[in-house]
């Protein structure tokens, strides 16, 4: 990573569209992308951000936030805990006003993340390819009001994850979010899946694939 000068974030993309995924579905939002990851999973869709990105500074950011018309923001990657700076953001953004999202992809520590904001953990099943990447201490560390995902491509993804939920007790104390990998799961069959369990999830669909073309960015 070329983490040269300070202060200094590298951004693939920032751009205003509707909320896709999490309890926010369906919001418009504005979305900061981060450049890097340190994940490969076998369905990502973002392999774009692995390296794409321009230096800008955390008050260049916020200005280009402050131009659109809401007060809703995620933060997202690639990877975005790798840049040390994304917390100064995060911070600066909730000292703002702004309600602020955080999706991460639970390898990494998200215990210096501001309290303020929202921290959506995307947990990585058997078919991605990096399950033993993840980063379990951070189960502990969830607070209410945080929210955790599983992307499923398999059954034995599913059946992982219902373990992973049930050893952790996530849905007595957190949204859980069930996403199909899009274009290898059906939709309906995850539906059945999830009608057959015994505590709570939440479905989603990746609201913005199915209003745009699938691989359009910047939506």
């Amino acid at each position: 990573m070329r983490f040269k000068v300070p202060f200094l974030l590298i951004i693939n993309e920032i751009f205003y569209s509707i909320q896709g995924e999490s309890t926010h579905a369906g919001k418009p939002c504005v979305f900061v992308r981060l450049t890097y990851c340190n994940l490969r999973c076998s369905y990502c869709d973002t392999a774009y951000a692995f390296e794409e990105g321009t230096e800008k500074s955390v008050d260049a950011v916020l200005a280009e936030i402050k131009a659109y018309p809401v007060k809703l923001v995620e933060i997202t990657g690639g990877e975005p805990l790798m840049q040390p700076e994304v917390h100064t953001l995060m911070t600066a953004l909730c000292d703002s006003g702004y309600e602020v999202l955080l999706e991460t992809g639970g390898s990494l520590d998200i215990g210096r993340v501001d309290t303020r904001v929202l921290r959506i953990v995307d947990f990585k099943c058997p078919s991605s390819g990096m399950m033993k990447k993840n980063f379990w201490a951070n189960a502990t560390k969830l607070r209410p009001g945080d929210e955790v995902k599983f992307v499923v491509g398999t059954r034995e993804d599913f059946d992982w994850a219902v373990n992973r939920i049930r050893e952790h007790g996530f849905a007595k104390r957190l949204t859980v979010l069930f996403s199909p990998v899009f274009g290898e799961l059906e939709p309906r069959l995850l539906a059945e899946w999830i009608l057959g369990l015994d505590f709570p999830v939440r479905m989603q669909l990746q609201m913005h694939k199915y209003i745009w073309e699938p691989t359009m960015r910047g939506v």
